[in-house]
């Protein structure tokens, strides 16, 4: 498909998004958000993750906040996006506490984010650490097997493990419709050049989000999952 005609399916299947969106009522915006948060809760890829990055959610999205909540409970270390309305730039910063939320100054897309100002760790631009390279040559006395630290094995200790990503639109393929600006796909490219494994992402969407196929070009990242009311959980 030429990329005017991609663009012009795109802009078409945002406004019937839209609708269907505004159509909701917040009783069913909420009955599928706190399904959604249990399945993410349950996730494997949630479970075994440290570092996550989450969207604080528009009045249109799955409502993130008791996600949020877990992600403190359960000692792992929570991003949020710091957009550059003034381009498709996009950081991840760390959130202190989930009542630090609504402290945030608010964007003009009247959700929460930390100030442009205001410095706080990036994803991924973490420091570094060491970690354990095994060594077969050397046993304790009980005949088990020596870990030892090197040089070497200096790696970076940024990055993130789990990406939980909004969107307007997705397909079962993976395939995504964000509102046009790419923040996401950017993001996404940027992790693949920072960090050696690439991080989890997974979609959060009401059912009525989903799409037989969405259109994408060249620009557009797919994501691993689309998390959803009647998806089959991992």
């Amino acid at each position: 498909m030429a990329a005017a005609a991609v663009s012009g399916a795109k802009r078409r299947l945002r406004a019937e998004l839209k609708q269907r969106l505004r159509a909701m009522s917040a009783e069913e915006r909420l009955r599928q958000s706190r399904l959604l948060t249990q399945k993410v809760i349950a996730h494997s890829q949630y479970q075994k993750s440290k570092r996550i990055s989450i969207f604080l959610s528009m009045q249109d999205e799955i409502e993130t906040e008791e996600i949020i909540r877990d992600i403190f409970q359960q000692g792992k270390t929570c991003f949020i996006p710091r957009y550059q309305f003034n381009s498709n730039h996009m950081d991840m910063v760390k959130l202190a506490s989930p009542e630090e939320i609504l402290s945030l100054p608010k964007t003009s897309w009247n959700i929460h984010q930390p100030g442009e100002e205001e410095v706080r760790e990036e994803a991924l631009s973490t420091g570094d650490f060491y970690y354990s390279v095994f060594d077969s040559t050397w046993k304790f006395p009980n005949g088990q097997n020596k870990y030892i630290v090197t040089k070497e094995s200096r790696k970076s200790e940024g990055g993130l493990d789990l990406i939980l990503m909004p969107g307007l639109g997705f397909d079962k393929h993976g395939n995504r419709l964000g509102r046009g600006k790419g923040y996401y796909d950017t993001y996404l490219k940027r992790c693949l050049q920072h960090q050696e494994v690439k991080p989890y992402t997974l979609a959060l969407a009401f059912k009525e989000q989903i799409c037989v196929q969405v259109p994408v070009d060249e620009n557009d990242m797919k994501v691993d999952e689309v998390l959803y009311e009647d998806s089959s959980a991992s």
